[in-house]
């Protein structure tokens, strides 16, 4: 019981400091003093220092004798880490993640679906077509929770038939994209038609070993998004506020 508690009080402080981090609350070069944060969350020296070990091995932190814990600057985080992208989705950075998040897909999944429509084992090919076929299901339905479930299935499915293991590592950062868009309120109840078709296609085109076209049409959802956070980040939003949900789908 005692290993539990302290779990969840690591997890709550973890989450609530990462946040301030990612958010910038904590400026970025202050020192913290350990003493000042285990007063702060009211929680053990053991568990704010188990805390600030997971924080520096994402490169949030720097611990310093005699010093304290320094904040570092964003360009020194580890920025592909699940939980800090999750933490910059939640924060003043969101605009920012989204953006660079969204750029990221665009160079990498066209050239991961053309890759897979040229390796692609045939039940991975098969399988893709099954997912296309219930996206589109649950895209008319409204089942947002369904849907998000599927299209990470979707993209991770695609990422790892690319037959490149470095672009199959990168399955948990889109998940994490996808589930910010749709739990920040960036995602339609039913999905555009448009967005839904050229799932299809993708995985139509993978499954016929047709490369140009597997990345032509992979390219189209992209270009769909990028078009979508185009609009949201010309639009103007007060400082810390989320931004709404856009008028289409990734």
């Amino acid at each position: 019981m005692p290993a539990a508690v302290g779990s969840g009080l690591h997890a709550r402080v973890l989450e609530q400091l990462g946040l301030a981090l990612c958010d910038q609350a904590l400026a970025t070069g202050s020192v913290m003093k350990i003493e000042d944060i285990e007063r702060q969350y009211g929680v053990s020296r053991s568990v704010i220092r188990e805390t600030l070990r997971v924080l520096e091995s994402m490169g949030l932190v720097s611990s310093k004798r005699r010093v304290g814990v320094l904040v570092r600057p964003p360009s020194e985080w580890n920025l592909f880490d699940p939980q800090v992208i999750r933490w910059r989705l939640a924060s003043r950075a969101q605009i920012t993640q989204l953006r660079s998040l969204t750029e990221l897909r665009t160079a990498i999944e066209p050239e991961a679906a053309r890759l897979a429509a040229l390796r692609s084992p045939l039940s991975s090919a098969s399988d893709l077509m099954g997912l296309a076929g219930r996206l589109w299901a649950a895209g008319e339905s409204g089942d947002q929770e369904l849907f998000l479930t599927l299209d990470i299935q979707f993209h991770r499915l695609v990422l790892a038939s690319s037959g490149n293991e470095m672009f199959a590592k990168l399955e948990s950062l889109i998940s994490e994209v996808l589930a910010g868009r749709t739990h920040y309120g960036l995602m339609p109840t039913h999905p555009h038609e448009e967005a839904l078709q050229l799932h299809v296609d993708v995985a139509s085109a993978i499954q016929r070993g047709a490369p140009d076209i597997a990345q032509r049409s992979m390219l189209g959802i992209m270009q769909r998004t990028m078009d979508e956070m185009s609009t949201i980040w010309a639009a103007p939003h007060g400082s810390g506020d989320f931004i709404q949900k856009s008028p289409g789908h990734q």
